[in-house]
């Protein structure tokens, strides 16, 4: 009989010291209409020009740092929160060797259910019963604003206000904020804008680098070209874009690796500038570590 699913999302690279382990939790497809400086009919010719799908599809990436002793993952899918194509990381974990007990930090890049509902099961218990969350005080303290949430519309309300409450609560005695050095070999980086507290994560390999950059981008066929293509998911488009360009130019300058949630698995990359613009090149894919 012919398969009908794909091997388990699991794929190792070393950086340094530290082994970063990429665990698929799934896919999104999308529509065209979620930029603001581009339209739809743009971001269709950008993609075929690209040989990328239209429309896009959206990988929801988590990855998985073992360095010095400690098991940290960078995000936490989604859980049951974005349909039947996600909430995989559990699967890719088990896939991976790892139990949900061993991990004893989750780095969020941000506070948006495709990163941070993983935290909790279906049920609304812990996922990571033993970690501690770290994550952008900005984040976590707009989140938490009784005025901003009556000040926005219901979907954000409840995605991101009302979800965002309950994901981070059965951590509340385990939280700390996202910055300088979170751990030995990781460094928090803010890129804001996005959300306020939207961070990546530095993991030092000497010569050879990895930023995990979160949601600096979310579609690379459209934003990558088109760095000024800012998102309705954005909650300060304009900050995004500038944080958007400054990160690929420090991409490029200082020669790194990117870990990318929605660069296609397994999300590793290298950036170049092409032309005018910026080029993303996926990294190849390696057999041995």
């Amino acid at each position: 009989m012919l398969p009908s699913e794909q091997v388990p999302g699991v794929y190792h690279h070393r950086v340094g010291d530290a082994l970063v382990t990429t665990l698929s939790d799934g896919y999104l497809d999308s529509g065209l209409d979620i930029f603001h400086a581009v339209s739809a009919d743009e971001a269709a010719a950008l993609l075929t020009k690209g040989c990328q799908p239209v429309p896009p599809r959206l990988a929801v990436n988590v990855f998985m740092v073992r360095s010095g002793g400690r098991t940290a993952l960078i995000d936490a899918g989604s859980s049951d929160r974005m349909g039947p194509t996600c909430g995989w990381l559990p699967a890719s974990l088990a896939a991976a060797g790892v139990a949900p007990e061993e991990v004893d930090t989750v780095l969020l890049t941000h506070m948006h259910p495709d990163h941070s509902a993983g935290l909790l099961t279906p049920s609304g218990a812990a996922q990571f019963p033993n970690a501690e969350v770290v994550v952008g005080e900005a984040d976590y303290r707009l989140w938490h604003d009784d005025v901003a949430m009556a000040a926005t519309d219901a979907r954000r309300r409840l995605r991101y206000f009302e979800w965002g409450r309950a994901q981070v609560a059965p951590y509340k005695d385990r939280l700390r904020w996202a910055a300088g050095e979170v751990f030995p070999g990781v460094t928090a980086v803010p890129i804001p804008g996005h959300t306020p507290g939207h961070t990546g994560y530095l993991v030092d390999g000497g010569a050879d680098s990895l930023l995990v950059w979160g949601d600096t981008v979310h579609i690379p066929g459209v934003q990558v070209p088109r760095p000024d293509a800012a998102m309705v998911f954005d909650w300060e488009p304009e900050r995004g874009v500038e944080s958007r360009r400054r990160t690929f130019d420090m991409v490029i300058a200082d020669r790194l690796l990117v870990g990318g949630m929605h660069v296609h698995f397994p999300g590793f990359a290298r950036m170049t500038r092409g032309g005018e613009g910026y080029r993303l090149i996926q990294e190849p894919w390696a057999f041995t570590l």
